[in-house]
Parts: C-alpha cells; sequence; structure tokens
C-alpha cells in the first residue's frame, strides 16, 4: 500500500559546509560575490549573508601549545589602523596564534602570551625583530628561552640608516660589513664578523666621538653601530642549534601573502578585517595539517 508522500530530511551540517565552501573561496582565493554568484547559482543576498554570517564567528585555535618549540614572531601594519602580530612555528611553517593591536607595545602583548602560555607554550628558542617592548614581555614569561634577532632585520635597518652611498668612510665599511651579515653560517665566520666589527669600533671610535650630533646622516650612524652593539649578543644562537631560524623570513612571506589577498577585500569594516585575517589563518592551517 502506498501513502503517495515524499519525505525531504534536511542535512544542517551539508548545509553548513556548502556556505563554509562558498566563504573559504571568498577569503582564500579572493573570488568576489559577483563571481561567487555564477559558480554557486546562488543569489547575492543569499552569498552577503553567508559571508557576514561566518565573519561573525571566530575560528578554532590550537588549545594545546606544548609541542611547539621553536617560533617565528613579528609584526606587520595595514596602513595605519593597526598592526597583526603573528606567532608562527619555526618548521613547518604554521600559524599559531595572531593578534590584531593599534600599535606593538608591552601592554598589548603581555596578555595575549599569558594566555599562550596558559595554553602550553613554552619555547625553546624564538626569533625575532627584537622590538624592546615585546622583548620584555618574552622575557618576563619565558626567561630561559632564547631569542635570536633576526641578521635580515639587522642587516636592512642598519643599511636603510646608512643609506646606500654613506658619506663618511665610516659609514662605507659599515655598511660592507653588515651586508655579510646575513651570509654567517659557520662559528669560524662569525667570530671573523665579530672580531670585524670590533675592529670597526677601534678604528673609528675617536671619529665617531668627535662626530657632531648636527646631520640626521651622523645621528643614523650612531644609530646604526648602538643596533648592532645591542643585538650582537643574540645573533648568533643559530649558529649552536640548527633548529633555531636566523631570520623571520617565513613569517615576512607569509605577511606578504596576506596582505596580497587583504587587499582584494580592501573596505571590509574593521571588525569584519580582523576576522578576515584570523579565518585566511585558520584555512592556511587546514591545508597543512588536518590536525586541528
Amino acid at each position: 500500500m502506498f501513502c503517495f508522500k515524499t519525505f525531504i530530511w534536511k542535512r544542517a551540517d551539508v548545509r553548513r559546509l556548502n556556505h563554509q565552501h562558498w566563504f573559504k573561496l571568498w577569503v582564500l582565493e579572493g573570488f568576489s560575490i559577483r563571481q561567487l554568484v555564477e559558480l554557486s547559482g546562488l543569489s547575492r543576498s543569499t552569498l552577503l549573508r553567508i559571508k557576514n554570517v561566518w565573519l561573525a564567528k571566530t575560528p578554532d585555535e590550537i588549545q594545546d601549545l606544548s609541542a611547539f618549540k621553536y617560533l617565528l614572531l613579528d609584526g606587520t601594519y595595514f596602513h595605519k589602523d593597526g598592526c597583526l602580530l603573528s606567532l608562527i612555528l619555526a618548521h613547518p611553517p604554521l600559524i599559531l596564534s595572531n593578534l590584531y593591536v593599534p600599535k606593538e607595545g608591552y601592554e598589548v602583548v603581555l596578555p595575549w602570551f599569558a594566555r599562550l602560555k596558559k595554553q602550553g607554550l613554552d619555547p625553546i628558542a624564538l626569533t625575532s625583530d627584537g622590538e624592546r617592548s615585546i622583548l620584555r614581555a618574552l622575557k618576563e614569561l619565558w626567561p630561559h628561552a632564547v631569542f635570536q634577532r633576526c641578521l635580515y632585520h639587522i642587516q636592512h635597518e642598519g643599511c636603510r640608516w646608512l643609506r646606500s652611498q654613506p658619506q663618511t668612510q665610516a659609514g662605507r665599511d659599515l655598511r660592507k660589513l653588515l651586508l655579510q651579515l646575513a651570509a654567517t653560517s659557520s662559528v669560524r665566520q662569525k667570530n671573523q664578523w665579530i672580531q670585524n666589527f670590533h675592529r670597526w669600533q677601534k678604528n673609528y671610535q675617536t671619529f665617531l666621538a668627535q662626530l657632531p650630533n648636527t646631520t640626521k646622516a651622523n645621528v643614523d650612524l650612531k644609530r646604526t653601530v648602538n643596533l648592532i652593539h645591542n643585538a650582537l649578543p643574540n645573533m648568533f644562537h643559530y649558529l649552536m642549534n640548527p633548529s633555531i631560524p636566523s631570520t623571520t623570513n617565513k613569517i615576512e612571506n607569509w605577511h606578504s601573502l596576506l596582505k596580497r589577498s587583504y587587499r582584494q577585500h580592501a573596505g571590509l569594516t574593521q571588525p569584519h578585517k580582523i576576522q578576515y585575517l584570523r579565518w585566511f589563518s585558520y584555512f592556511k592551517n587546514q591545508q597543512k595539517t588536518n590536525n586541528f
């Protein structure tokens, strides 16, 4: 006997995955809503609703961070309206956490680091650009960790202050020395580099003491010397432990990719922009691991 009735079971989980699929294409691939209308067959209003619903959610984070020991930390500014701080596993590159703040500083990063420590984060080594307020917070929470200064930041910042054609012989000699820094790959080369720097200091000690602070070039030359002097104790940890990265280049590449993708959706409100950056990180992690 037939009842002549049709029953339809709606799978909410399938619908959710379908919606996430279109949202993921919008986030990762940079598809516009117009392009998604053509691909999905859904209306513009439906896709806008899907996008806004997912942007109102916060993606899951890795809860147990105890296994991650060699880290990279760096920040990048989005115009003048904020800075994204990213903490990344060095090998393989995996985004562990990020924080969007108006400006880098001790007060804003300390609660972030404290939360990560409660989640088990206990690094052996961390490579960063050496921003003082952030280093202060890191050392307060993990006093026994090794903090490697990024050689690229030292080289780039020093050469920028010295300019492409320094006006003094001291500046020209110091610039040559800086350009050799990133190529240091052995203890012998490290010792030679440090010896050459100390020799430079000795040769130009009197010159620097008598150099007036009447021009920006003179001030920047002294700033470069202080940069190297302050960074020197933490410049070559990577030679003792190959698991420690010597630069934050991996995180620089990550930030370049992130900004390039974000530009395709410029115009988001600040809350949606922050959520977009979080979701982009989450989906990129999914491509690398299925553990979370």
